[in-house]
């Protein structure tokens, strides 16, 4: 008996009744610039080794894939963690700190870090990758996992699973390895065919990967030494409380003193903000304070958080945003590759409107700023004049300000760089961080779907060209920041929680987002549920979740 496979160019093939997907992915892997990672039937990711017992159209999963590219740095971590223990023994650890662009910071103790170390890794990488070796997946009583974290000295992976309270738990185990990655793996070491480490001393190393934006490629390195000094400064901090992991923010909630944690948070937060403000004010220099960071990184709070710091030091701020300068999104240029229009572009702001207002503000004229309206998609303009003063300072913040192309008639001297992204030294364990992209979604989802009048398939969507942008306009333009602002609070994804959980809960099962709805679901039940009303209301996080002051 014969089954008709449909694959995504539409062509269909008949195959034996049974026939196991891995069999399938052979014949496909021809049509496909990167190895086979995994497949989605019916947009859900299933087994490799799971038999095809009926008619169904298959995707395959490569790096450029975003479910595919999970995948990818999942089994590079693995890889690399096995790797180490091979080459240096069973005391050698790592831990995977953070994300950094098109790869991840990683921190390996335990190990002589002779001249040779890197190349003895990769060669012990690549071994394993070229022995063609499964990943191989069980699901286990959550009981005999605890017990196994336990006994192998990963306490925090065991608090993790019982505070997940469910009764299985699925593992993987590469060679003689069992470990818990939070997310799918690739059906075999062989896909895993890209990877590069390099040294940044200190125990740091930076393991590299393919993105979909690098067409299955190994990136450059790019050291942004500004954004890591940042996070490791704030990791110390959570250190310093005792608080490095997510069970320790869930033992807080279970003794009834998260209050006083979060007021802690929010104090840490604005000593940042004092810090920056004392650096501005002692520059006589500066008339421009440029606010840049990629979506859902609280500017608008940030920038007027800054504003009343200014104040309260004698200065008049004047706060302008970037997008209220949005083109109408009918004149809004179309990106060449999706022909869709290209909100992400620095060409959908009216440039020359902007520097027309900045100039004559700074000749000290009236000048009627513009209001964009997310929702009708159109410029607006109210009967409000804005003027400059004495001692006034202009704050301007958007995704692009840290773009000379957005001012080019402004002398650099003038101007004050700011990047802004919420890097959350908080780890799930030592071998996950949580990332600051699924942060910044979950914040974005959490406004969007209560101020932009968007579906939660819409906002998924969109996220899609939100990233495509920041990786052409926004990360490129890192290193001209003066300052990296870190606005994570380690304790806002329990309220953001109770926001999501209900949403992504929503996604149906015949949604292309389903997968990566119910993978952010698993992230999300790591962690107990926050109460928004200890959320004080100038906080950041409200910029999100509403009822900030400053709406």
């Amino acid at each position: 008996m014969k089954i008709n496979v449909t694959f995504p160019n539409n062509e269909t093939l008949a195959f034996d009744n049974g026939v196991l997907i891995n069999q399938v992915a052979e014949y496909y892997q021809s049509y496909m610039t990167n190895p086979i990672l995994g497949c989605r039937i019916n947009n859900e990711i299933v087994p490799m080794n799971h038999p095809l017992t009926q008619d169904c159209r298959v995707e395959f999963l490569d790096v450029t894939d975003r479910d595919g590219y999970k995948m990818y740095q999942a089994g590079l971590k693995y890889i690399f963690e096995v790797a180490l223990k091979e080459a240096f023994g069973k005391d050698a650890r790592v831990t995977y700190e953070h994300s950094v662009a098109k790869g991840l910071i990683a921190t390996v103790t335990g190990v002589d870090m002779t001249s040779d170390y890197m190349s003895l890794l990769k060669n012990r990488m690549a071994n394993i990758i070229s022995s063609d070796l499964p990943f191989v997946r069980y699901e286990i009583d959550a009981i005999d996992a605890i017990n196994f974290f336990n006994k192998t000295n990963q306490v925090e992976k065991a608090k993790n699973i019982r505070n997940i309270n469910t009764n299985v738990i699925t593992l993987y185990k590469l060679k003689n390895n069992l470990n818990y990655y939070y997310s799918k793996m690739p059906y075999s070491t062989k896909s895993i065919s890209k990877f590069d480490i390099k040294d940044l001393g200190d125990n740091h190393i930076a393991l590299l990967f393919p993105t979909s934006t690098t067409k299955g490629n190994v990136p450059e390195y790019v050291h942004y030494e500004k954004v890591i000094k940042c996070f490791n400064d704030n990791k110390n901090w959570l250190k310093l409380l005792n608080v490095p992991y997510a069970a320790d923010i869930n033992s807080i909630i279970a003794k009834l003193k998260i209050q006083d944690f979060i007021r802690t948070c929010e104090m840490n937060f604005n000593n940042q903000i004092c810090r920056i403000t004392d650096d501005i004010v002692s520059n006589d220099n500066i008339k421009y304070i440029m606010i840049a960071g990629p979506s859902s990184s609280g500017k608008t709070t940030t920038t007027k958080k800054i504003a009343l710091a200014l104040e309260s030091k004698g200065l008049k701020p004047v706060v302008i945003s970037v997008d209220d300068y949005f083109l109408d999104y009918d004149k809004t240029p179309l990106d060449p590759e999706t022909n869709r229009p290209d909100i992400e572009s620095i060409r959908a702001v009216n440039i020359d409107q902007f520097n027309a207002d900045l100039r004559a503000l700074m000749d000290g004229k009236e000048v009627i700023l513009p209001h964009y309206n997310f929702i009708t998609q159109k410029s607006e303009f109210y009967d409000h004049s804005t003027i400059l003063t004495e001692n006034s300072i202009l704050l301007i913040e958007g995704l692009h300000t840290l773009n000379d192309m957005l001012t080019p008639d402004i002398d650099p001297k003038d101007m004050y760089h700011i990047y802004l992204s919420p890097f959350i030294p908080l780890n799930i364990d030592c071998h996950n961080y949580i990332s600051t992209l699924d942060l910044r979604f979950l914040r974005r989802l959490a406004r969007d779907i209560r101020t932009r009048n968007r579906s939660i398939d819409e906002i998924f969507d969109s996220w899609k060209d939100v990233r495509a942008g920041e990786e052409r306009n926004i990360f490129p333009y890192i290193h001209q920041a003066d300052i990296v602002i870190n606005t994570a609070l380690p304790y806002e994804t329990g309220v953001l929680k109770v926001m999501c959980e209900p949403l992504l809960l929503s996604v149906d099962v015949t949604s292309e987002n389903y997968e990566e709805a119910q993978r952010l679901l698993d992230f999300l039940k790591i962690f107990y549920c926050i109460n928004n009303e200890y959320v004080p209301n100038d906080s950041v996080l409200r910029e999100f979740i509403g009822g900030s002051i400053f709406e």
